[in-house]
């Protein structure tokens, strides 16, 4: 009645590559996204509700952790695409 219907192709992320040129973005937009937000929290002014501070608090703490996430992200891929390129075509 039901028979098997085989995968097309499998996704292994230990064999995606990023370039360099993508890694360097991601390295500077995670920067970006660090630098943005802890000046925003610097410069957040007196006399808000306590609501405004919570919401703008959670707002700048997952938005440093996806400018970290992001770095190491690139940062990997920018170490990665230096392996790569330095293969011998041995097959290894």
């Amino acid at each position: 009645m039901w028979r098997h219907i085989p995968r097309r192709s499998t996704f292994d992320a230990r064999e995606a590559h990023v370039s360099r040129k993508i890694a360097g973005f991601l390295i500077i937009l995670g920067a970006f996204m660090i630098f943005e937000w802890v000046n925003l929290g610097f410069n957040l002014a007196d006399g808000h509700p306590t609501a405004f501070y919570v919401v703008h608090g959670v707002l700048i703490v997952v938005n440093v952790v996806l400018g970290v996430v992001l770095g190491v992200i690139g940062w990997r891929a920018w170490r990665g695409s230096g392996e790569v390129r330095g293969r011998t075509g041995d097959g290894g």
